[in-house]
């Protein structure tokens, strides 16, 4: 590359590496660590409901939450950092509809655990 291409490839690679919200901070390297929740809760989906954690469930899925509105009010406004909580939180929603409906289809199973 010359010229006026190679100019615009090296001004756009610049203007990402010194993005407020770029490789250089936080708000790059948070969201990109947090995918690793999600791929957890996607992972449980595997595991019986009966073995999900419901106080584990319920902090996942409100402080996704929390940090969806966060992310959006912060200055700069990170998108990435609000898509990540954003499925956080709906996989520990998920989690709790899939604990909550074997609760009710197995309610004998919960007299023997206590």
């Amino acid at each position: 590359m010359s010229g006026a291409a190679a100019t615009a490839g090296v001004s756009k690679f610049q203007s990402f590496m010194n993005h407020p919200a770029g490789p250089k901070t936080v708000f790059f390297w948070a969201p990109l660590m947090k995918w690793c929740l999600v791929a957890a809760g996607l992972k449980d989906m595997s595991r019986p409901a009966d073995k999900l954690s419901v106080s584990q469930n319920i902090a996942l899925a409100a402080t996704g939450m929390i940090w969806v509105r966060y992310s959006l009010v912060i200055t700069p406004v990170n998108y990435s950092l609000a898509a990540v909580n954003f499925f956080v939180g709906m996989s520990g929603l998920t989690q709790l509809g899939r604990i909550a409906h074997h609760r009710m289809n197995h309610p004998e199973e919960g007299s023997k655990t206590n």
